[in-house]
């Protein structure tokens, strides 16, 4: 994937930053707008500081798991604080490290990736990566981030991995393109 890390101060002002506007904005609503079911296996790539894992916790339920991800340890203890305070026992936290995680192949029903893909440098990795642990009729949404449309769908189409589905003004829902 090869992001640029955020530094440890510039990390803390992100989060801070994601409060106040969650004061206005509650993040759960992104959410709603997903195909999540009770019993699905999610992963939230790129977790940040877990804003979105209470509300997948609870549409995934008790028979379902959500894999939190990300490739800053910050964010992965901001998570863990999240997981803790609200009692989720069904997300568990995953390092990414070198383009990779610990995600078992072909586990994802769905995959969300928020609010992150304009730091994918490399596209490939990250891409493969997703493939990788996604099922074979499982759904990526991901959001263009701080990036326009046309440089997303640039990246997707290079990944020769994943088509778009359909998409919206918030989303591209994408599927994995069969190995044949």
């Amino acid at each position: 994937m090869r992001t640029r890390q955020e530094s440890s101060l510039g990390y803390k002002m992100m989060v801070w930053t994601y409060k106040l506007v969650d004061l206005f904005y509650s993040p759960d609503k992104k959410l709603d707008e997903l195909d999540i079911n009770r019993g699905d296996v999610v992963v939230d790539y790129g977790c940040g500081p877990g804003r979105y894992l209470q509300k997948a916790a609870d549409l995934v339920g008790s028979e379902g798991k959500v894999y939190a991800t990300d490739i800053h340890i910050e964010a992965l203890n901001y998570s863990q604080k999240v997981i803790k305070v609200n009692h989720l026992k069904n997300v568990e936290i995953i390092l990414i490290k070198d383009d990779k995680s610990s995600i078992p192949d072909n586990q994802a029903d769905l995959i969300y990736a928020i609010d992150m893909f304009h730091y994918v440098n490399q596209p490939q990795p990250f891409f493969r990566e997703l493939y990788r642990i996604i099922k074979k009729e499982g759904h990526l949404y991901l959001e263009d981030g701080h990036q326009s449309r046309t440089n997303s769908l640039t990246k997707i189409a290079q990944s020769n991995l994943w088509q778009v589905k359909s998409e919206d003004s918030n989303w591209m829902i994408l599927s994995p393109k069969s190995e044949d």
